[in-house]
């Protein structure tokens, strides 16, 4: 993974001055994202029009692709799309940065990702994972983990997609750790492909450590802070698949999926 470079004049007065003209068009901006895309994101959102298509997809999930990738842009992030994310039953493993990742993937493929529980208490965010098929997880759980998994087995084996983050929280943005292989466990009896995806903020992934939630700094302040950040790229990397039977076990296409992502961030 490329190196952040030092971050000098942070506190300047020129960089406070630049931090308070993008609040003065951003605020608006989010304002009007929550309280005009949002209701009419809610009214596309409901089991009627579940079953109404856009083309390969729901008008449902149309809607929240639209909404995220909004939101990404009230944000200052360009997106950026590298490759294509497989259609149908798939698992999508990524690398964790904060809590934007959820968004800056549902703004390419729908997908129910799995979450620490706390996620549901966020504003907006804990709405639109619950209406993004979020399925929530109590971390350090043993039980919770075993019905995680059967939910993710069960929508897999209908035919829908699943995304997860499987070093399990997030690391500053520094550094990718391990992947807790027992997640995969639900693609290798559903028989279905692993699509390892690398999620870089700033050019090479240069502002990794920016997004990220700094020390002690919580969802509200790492959203505040960001809302305020120079504009950047978003680049969402669907590297080569790992089809079923492809791999060894799920350790081994846990450690093939980790590689692939780290060699993708280098790049």
């Amino acid at each position: 993974m490329t190196a952040p470079p030092p971050s000098h004049g942070a506190n300047a007065p020129g960089a406070r001055l630049a931090r308070a003209c993008r609040y003065l068009y951003r605020v608006p901006m989010l304002l009007w994202h929550l309280l005009v895309h949002l209701p009419l994101t809610m009214l596309l959102t409901t089991p009627l029009t579940a079953r109404v298509r856009w083309g390969e997809e729901s008008l449902e999930y149309r809607a929240i692709r639209a909404w995220s990738a909004g939101l990404m842009h009230v944000f200052g992030f360009r997106l950026r799309r590298v490759g294509t994310p497989l259609p149908g039953a798939a698992m999508f493993v990524a690398n964790h940065v904060s809590w934007i990742d959820i968004e800056t993937l549902h703004s390419q493929r729908m997908m129910g990702f799995v979450a620490k529980r706390e996620i549901q208490s966020w504003p907006v965010v804990g709405w639109l994972a619950q209406r993004g098929e979020t399925i929530f997880h109590a971390r350090g759980s043993t039980e919770s983990l075993g019905g995680v998994l059967h939910e993710m087995l069960a929508r897999l084996r209908t035919g829908r997609s699943v995304g997860v983050f499987p070093e399990g929280g997030t690391r500053g943005g520094r550094e990718i750790g391990p992947f807790h292989a027992r997640i995969f466990l639900a693609a290798v009896e559903a028989g279905v492909p692993v699509q390892p995806v690398a999620l870089r903020y700033g050019e090479g992934g240069s502002a990794q450590h920016l997004v990220a939630f700094q020390p002690r700094e919580h969802f509200f302040g790492n959203f505040v802070r960001l809302l305020g950040e120079p504009g950047r790229v978003a680049e969402i990397h669907f590297l080569e698949p790992i089809a079923p039977g492809d791999a060894d076990g799920r350790r081994r296409i846990a450690e093939l999926a980790r590689n692939r992502i780290i060699e993708a961030m280098g790049r």
